[in-house]
């Protein structure tokens, strides 16, 4: 028999050779299913939290009503009084400092807490110190303005109004100070301002004079109410500087146009008011204590009062 040619004939060895390993498809599963389990214990433990322990939350009311010495009440939303003692009604919100006895601050009175020196309004003392003083200075300009104002007879031609920004003392621009469509000054807007000039030439504060026009259209020198607006402010505060001795760094002059109407609309009323002139000596004081400052005037005045 012959030998045969080389590697004629031959079998692979038996577990010699290494075969393919088998891919496992589904092995995504397992990372789905491990997903799925933390998925659901979140749930739980989330759904576990969010429920209200009614028999703590009554221990810890009467633990805290104990240690104030204080009756146990429980305030139900709705009702006409304080039911003493436990009830099976659930309250519709939960006070913890009702239910412990504690009287809430009385509104419109401030009650310090001596461990912070804070108010129980959250508003620091010195700060509602410095804002009563302000808002008392303000007041103060403003009743020197309009005596002297009142000794001219004028002072039913300006109006007042204190508020963050400020004293604003309104000059409505009616035919009294402009005529319609003009910046020129009148005999009476010279008057008004030669009366509050002194007031406000002795003060430290700067002072915005801002310029407004009504809705309708302008024609003419002027091309918009902005440049209009912005020309009656610059004449008033010319009047200031020159004749009233205002300290010209202390002053400035803006024009905003109709952009910033009191009244919206174009009846009567709104056409005048809207054309005026404001003069705002504009509060020194940090911002928080400026914030205030408006809450602690009894009332605005209108029109001179």
């Amino acid at each position: 028999m012959s030998s045969g040619g080389h590697g004629q004939g031959r079998r692979r060895p038996r577990g010699g050779g290494h075969e393919e390993e088998h891919e496992n498809t589904e092995r995504w599963l397992v990372s789905y299913s491990d997903m799925i389990t933390v998925l659901m214990a979140l749930f739980i433990v989330l759904f576990a939290i969010s429920q209200v322990d009614q028999t703590k939350y009554i221990a810890l009311r009467d633990s805290l009503s104990a240690g104030f010495g204080s009756p146990i009440t429980t305030v139900v939303s709705g009702g006409q009084g304080a039911m003493t003692g436990g009830t099976n009604a659930k309250p519709d919100s939960v006070n913890l400092a009702a239910d412990a006895g504690l009287t809430p601050t009385t509104a419109g009175q401030s009650k310090t807490d001596t461990a912070t020196g804070a108010t129980s309004s959250g508003v620091d003392p010195k700060t509602l110190a410095a804002a009563k003083a302000e808002a008392n200075h303000l007041e103060a300009i403003e009743a020197e303005i309009k005596a002297k104002l009142d000794a001219l007879g004028l002072a039913d031609r300006v109006r007042f109004t204190i508020n963050k920004r400020g004293l604003i003392i309104g000059l409505v621009a009616d035919d009294v100070f402009f005529a319609n469509g003009s910046a020129d000054l009148t005999d009476t807007a010279r008057q008004v301002l030669d009366g509050a000039g002194p007031a406000l030439a002795s003060l430290t504060e700067q002072i915005s004079v801002e310029g407004h026009a009504n809705i309708l259209p302008v024609s003419g020198r002027y091309p918009t109410n902005w440049e209009l607006s912005a020309d009656r402010a610059t004449q008033v505060l010319r009047r200031l500087v020159e004749a009233d001795h205002v300290a010209p760094d202390r002053i400035m002059a803006v024009g905003f146009g109709d952009a910033r109407p009191l009244v919206a609309g174009t009846s009567p009323e709104a056409l005048t008011i809207n054309r005026r002139v404001d003069l705002v000596v504009l509060s020194s004081a940090p911002e928080q204590v400026r914030a205030l400052v408006p809450t602690l005037i009894p009332a605005q005045t209108n029109a001179g009062g």
